[in-house]
């Protein structure tokens, strides 16, 4: 498969301490962002590495994600490879035009009403009059603006910008698509709207490079996934591998215990292994709102005398008590032999926040606990969840589980 950009050995460094002379605004204004920049006064003869020796390449019709913590370097690379600004080592070559939605507005001239921005844009990525005339119904439809395309973009607001920013790269058919965090804008039907028109586009043959902090959207759209870590790639592969890596790396969430020699329990019981499972039985890499996932307890009766049943305590990351589910079944005592209980999490029950699973082995009647052990985990959000609808904003609570509502007009 053609290559179509390759990024060899690209560094990006920043005088901190000179804010004047040569030093670009674009580059200006990504220090103060850093978080270097931001928590700390520095000596005027610092330097600051973005990117350190990045070397990596796409193929054509690829979708590559691009991850990473924020001041990991990911907008400096894009914008470098949108030549927004220039490495100060190692180079990029591209094949094809290229089109960059870096930040609501980027391209955009405020004075100019959208129908006119669409012109613009379409110039600056090469293309004729006549070309942009023919995608013109369909980019104003996709943004789903046209009350408003005759308007100044100055008085539009951040959602209108970004819809027509995205339909407007997205449909004027360049090579190369860039985006950065695009999903982070816009509300729900917009954000699916994105998701189908990229997989169109890379299904089309053009290159899609994305960077977002929506792990569920990287899983979905993307191939390959490059791992920004301290600006340097500290991984890149097969997307479900990274999207891995990254997590595990970003948290201390553990999915699976497996305590080997350590036992747990006591002389009557003992934990063989537990760990989160997918509905195909599957060990879980990542819990999304709308999944349903399951806790599975592999444990050992050593003799009878007790009733050990599995039940289970979630809480939040911050110790507050979520709810306890308690195994009622067991009344006898329960036979010497091994062991395996699990119990299922429906969809929609859990917000996008971390929780831990506290999960036991005990006997109700008379008390006694044989055995405890945490699993950690996170639940993420998932932009095409029910429960959110079209609300954009910030879910509250430890729980979002999906309730029915009943409305009807009564005059």
């Amino acid at each position: 498969m053609e290559t179509v950009i390759e990024v060899n050995d690209v560094k990006k460094r920043y005088d901190l301490g000179s804010i004047g002379g040569n030093t670009l605004i674009t580059d200006i204004k990504e220090l103060f962002v850093s978080n270097k920049a931001k928590h700390q006064v520095v000596d005027s003869d610092e330097q600051y590495w973005a990117l350190k020796g990045v070397t990596f390449d796409v193929k054509k019709g690829e979708v590559l994600g691009i991850i990473g913590r924020n001041g990991a370097g990911k907008s400096t690379l894009l914008k470098i490879l949108s030549r927004v600004t220039s490495p100060t080592v190692g180079s990029v070559n591209a094949k094809g035009r290229i089109a960059s939605l870096l930040e609501v507005g980027t391209g955009f001239h405020p004075d100019l009403s959208g129908r006119d921005n669409i012109f613009l844009n379409g110039a600056i990525l090469g293309m004729k009059k006549a070309e942009i005339q023919r995608k013109l119904d369909e980019i104003i439809e996709f943004a789903g603006i046209s009350k408003y395309i005759d308007t100044p973009v100055k008085r539009y607001s951040s959602g209108m910008y970004v819809r027509l920013a995205f339909a407007v790269a997205a449909h004027l058919e360049p090579e190369i698509l860039i985006l950065d965090e695009v999903l982070a804008v816009g509300d729900v039907e917009f954000q699916k709207k994105c998701l189908g028109k990229m997989k169109d586009v890379s299904e089309g043959g053009r290159t899609v490079l994305f960077v977002s902090h929506n792990m569920s959207a990287i899983n979905s759209l993307c191939t390959r996934t490059v791992y920004l870590k301290n600006g340097v790639v500290g991984m890149m592969g097969e997307t479900s591998d990274v999207v891995k890596s990254y997590l595990s790396s970003y948290t201390s969430f553990n999915y699976k215990i497996q305590p080997g020699q350590q036992l747990i329990g006591d002389e009557y019981t003992k934990l063989i292994s537990a760990r989160l499972i997918n509905e195909k039985h599957e060990d879980v890499e990542m819990i999304t709102v709308s999944d349903t996932f399951g806790v599975e307890m592999d444990y050992e009766i050593l003799k009878e005398g007790f009733k050990p049943g599995p039940n289970f305590l979630l809480s939040t990351q911050d110790g507050e008590k979520v709810f306890q589910a308690l195994n009622t079944n067991i009344t006898e005592y329960v036979k010497p032999g091994r062991y395996k209980a699990i119990a299922w999490f429906p969809r929609n029950l859990l917000n996008d926040i971390g929780y831990k699973l506290t999960i036991a082995l005990t006997t109700h009647n008379p008390t006694r606990i044989h055995l405890t052990a945490d699993i950690n985990f996170e639940v993420y959000d998932d932009i095409t969840a029910i429960t959110r609808g079209d609300y954009k904003g910030q879910m509250h609570g430890y729980m979002r589980p999906l309730i029915e509502w009943q409305t009807k007009k009564v005059n």
